[in-house]
Parts: structure tokens; sequence; C-alpha cells
């Protein structure tokens, strides 16, 4: 017969965090694949005290974004073997925002059972603690690090209307803030969560605009996850080649003008740079 594969979610940052199904499965598997394996092993200690059953024979095994794909072909031959094998991210939810999802797959082509076992949520901790409705929410993970990519990932959520969750690095964070209030404005009420489930969990609830100015003048610490309020349901308009022509009027290139407009339509930079092109060429 063959294996399982755990999926298995693990604590954010508080060690108590790790339920007691999460604790006896790492304690009996075959081979745990980690992301970071020196968290791992501080994990595995924490474990291993907890109680009895431990496997001799487990095996830490890196399992990260650069070898990924190769490494969940081992996964899938031991899953053959007939192992238990569980699958962990340095912290939450392995296949969301971490590596995870190829060895799931191996799994469901080998035929193997697939074992999700969840934990602590960033996300989820982060959306109750804003303070802003749950009711219905969209997680879009870590946006673009290339700040054209990024505006126009926001510019096209201008008419989302669920609660938005994103995750963000603290050295961005003031930049993806900045960028959230040009596309959906200053005015839109937003929160910050930093350090959940730690000693200095701190959630702060603002304005975008609020918001920016404070993580502009000095940075976050530790881990970020930011939840934006969704809109009305209001659509603006906007005359895409008279707003081109205005800015080209203005002075501004068609590569400016057509970063401006990136952010307010939602439109591919290179669709919006080709038009700005072809207007300026009609002109002279």
């Amino acid at each position: 017969m063959t294996g399982t594969l755990y999926v298995v979610g693990t604590p954010i940052g508080n060690l108590e965090d790790l339920s007691l199904r999460a604790a006896r499965i790492l304690r009996e598997v075959d081979v745990v694949c980690a992301e970071d394996t020196r968290a791992a092993k501080v994990l595995l200690s924490h474990v291993d005290a907890l109680g009895p059953a431990v496997n001799p024979a487990r095996r830490v095994v890196s399992y990260f974004e650069g070898n990924e794909a190769e490494r969940a072909q081992s996964v899938a031959a031991a899953l053959r073997e007939g192992r238990r094998v569980a699958v962990i991210s340095e912290a939450g939810m392995p296949g969301v925002s971490d590596p995870g999802a190829y060895a799931v797959a191996a799994a469901i082509e080998v035929g193997a059972r697939v074992e999700v076992v969840p934990g602590p949520s960033a996300v989820l901790a982060a959306l109750v603690g804003s303070g802003l409705s749950t009711e219905r929410f969209v997680f879009f993970g870590f946006p673009p690090r290339e700040a054209g990519a990024r505006r126009e990932l926001f510019g096209t959520l201008r008419g989302e209307r669920a609660t938005m969750v994103f995750y963000e690095a603290p050295d961005r964070v003031a930049a993806t803030l900045g960028d959230l209030a040009a596309a959906l404005g200053d005015e839109r009420s937003a929160s910050l969560g930093r350090e959940l489930t730690k000693v200095h969990e701190e959630h702060v609830r603002g304005t975008l605009g609020e918001l920016a100015v404070r993580y502009t003048a000095a940075a976050p610490r530790g881990e970020c996850t930011l939840v934006v309020a969704g809109g009305p349901a209001v659509t603006v308009a906007v005359d895409i080649e008279a707003e081109l022509r205005r800015l080209l009027d203005a002075g501004l290139g068609p590569k400016d003008a057509a970063a401006r407009l990136v952010v307010v339509t939602g439109k591919p930079r290179r669709q919006l740079y080709q038009l700005a092109l072809s207007l300026q060429r009609a002109r002279t």
C-alpha cells in the first residue's frame, strides 16, 4: 500500500499553538520535509518532549522553493514504499505562500492519501484582529516586488468589495501601502498585523494614507500581514484615451503617462504604453 502525506500547519510564532494532532503525527512520521531544517529541528525537539511514540528512524530533509519540484519526486518514491511523510513550512500552512503544492500533486499522482492537519493562520489572525468585515475576504499572498506590476495589480482591485489580505516584507510595507492608497484612496480603512501570536503582537488600524505615512517614517519589524477594507459597489469609468492625451499635453512621455494610468485603470502597462505611443505619433 502507498503511504500517507501529511500537510501539517505549524505555529506562526507561539509554539503553544501547535495542535496535539500535529505533534503526534510529527512524532510518528518517517520523513519530515521542512522548508527550514533549522527551524524544524527546534519544532521537533518541542514535539518530542510532549509525548511518547517517537520514531527513531524519522528523517528531516530540506524542502524549499529552490528544490521543491525535484524533492517532490523523492516524496512520491517514499509514498510508493508505504512511508509516512510530513511537509511543514517554516511557519503556517504549507502550500499557502509556502512550498507544499508539488508534494500534494505528487502524492495524488501515485494514489497516496493526503491528510491536511490545519494549524495557525496569519491570514485569519490578522483578518479577525483588524476589525474589518470578515463576511467575505480575498487573500492575495505577497504582492509583486516590482513597482509597476504591483501598481497594475492594485489598479485591478478598485472594484473589489471583499476585504483584502496581503502578506508583505517589512522593508516593502511603506511602498505597498503607498501604492494601495494611490489605487484605492487614502481614506480606505486598513490594518497591519505584526508579529502575530508572539510577545509583541500588534494590530495597527487606520486609513491607507495614515499607515503609509507611519511606515514611511519607520519600517515595521517582524512578519507583516496587511488587511484592507473592500470598496463600495461603485465603478468609476475612465476615458483612457482622453486621460493619456491630457497627460501627454502636460508634457509627460508615453512611458510616464502609462505608468500614471496603471494604478487608476488596472490595465497592463504595455497596453497603455502602446496606446500612449500611438497617440503621441498621431500628434506629430
